[in-house]
């Protein structure tokens, strides 16, 4: 099969070549991919200490060319969504355990339901992790970015009332306001008064601000650290009197939750519908792969990378 593998000679670090079809484990379907969505964490974190030949791509849409041997997930022919964390899916075919396998509508974009596993998933699991929005203040970092703005979709559809905070408030407000915030604010420490949660895809000081801000049963859930700086709190950060009682900080690792499948179908509807906007900021072939990890590498892009396998 094609597979965009891992090079070190070239600068984008990846080429276009020739990669062996994988063999599926009795609980994984066999994939033919149609697209796969880049994210930031796959470009900057794994990327750059993969093995050359190595195939990564965690995010795939596509059909199910071989349905899992031990019966479970959809039959042949059904068009899907999934997640894998050993990667793969920046490949013609890709191995997906079923029960990281939605189920898409008919007819839907599976462009568009590519930057469902990941981003989407994500954002879902770390706003019910917060538990019951509506009516609810919730705190969304790093909005711009993939999970951020499912977050903000999805925390306004849950009856949240949505902080977004954005490095450029003048330039991303209105997209903001648009996708569901109520609020677009520079940072944490911009934000008036105490909010119930906070989706964190940001980390270093920002999660320790957005943390300063919890109110008492409040949550963070850190979902990304985009900074790669590490967060230092203060003396005197975790003591819970003054109002702050009961506040808590959950770590987060998609490829540990169990089940994802009825999420990503979830999801996968809500974006066929039209009731989330994939928020796609690059889309192309996978011939021009250099273009979209760099756009990402500087920070160029804000939403989704979508490399169509064709």
């Amino acid at each position: 099969m094609r597979a965009l593998l891992v090079d070190r000679t070239r600068a984008s670090g990846l080429r276009l070549g020739e990669a062996a079809d994988p063999e599926p484990a009795p609980f994984e379907a066999l994939i033919r991919v149609t697209a796969s969505s880049l994210n930031f964490g796959e470009v900057a974190g794994v990327l750059p200490g993969a093995p050359d030949g190595a195939v990564l791509g965690w995010d795939v849409a596509g059909v199910v060319e071989r349905a899992a041997s031990d019966g479970s997930g959809p039959a042949a022919g059904t068009p899907v969504v999934g997640v894998g964390g050993a990667g793969g899916g920046w490949a013609e075919l890709q191995a997906v355990p079923t029960a990281g396998l939605g189920v898409v509508p008919a007819g839907a974009d599976l462009g568009a339901i590519s930057t469902v596993p990941v981003a989407g998933a994500s954002a879902l699991r770390a706003l019910h992790r917060i538990g019951p929005l509506l009516g609810r203040r919730v705190l969304v970092t790093g909005a711009t970015g993939g999970v951020g703005r499912y977050a903000v979709q999805l925390a306004r559809l849950g009856g949240a009332h949505v902080l977004a905070s954005t490095g450029d408030p003048a330039g991303h407000g209105d997209g903001l306001r648009a996708l569901g915030a109520h609020e677009v604010v520079a940072g944490p420490r911009f934000v008036d008064g105490p909010v119930h949660g906070v989706v964190d895809a940001v980390g270093g000081e920002q999660l320790v601000e957005a943390f300063g801000k919890l109110a008492p049963h409040g949550t963070l859930v850190a979902v990304g650290h985009t900074t790669g700086q590490p967060e230092s709190f203060p003396l005197g950060a975790f003591v819970g009197d003054g109002g702050r009682h009961d506040r808590s900080v959950v770590t987060f690792y998609l490829a540990d939750c169990p089940d994802l499948a009825p999420d990503l179908t979830w999801l996968a509807g809500q974006v066929a519908f039209g009731v989330l906007d994939a928020q796609i900021a690059w889309r192309d072939s996978w011939e021009r792969a250099d273009e979209a990890v760099s756009a990402l590498l500087e920070r160029r892009l804000h939403g989704k990378a979508v490399l169509e396998i064709r």
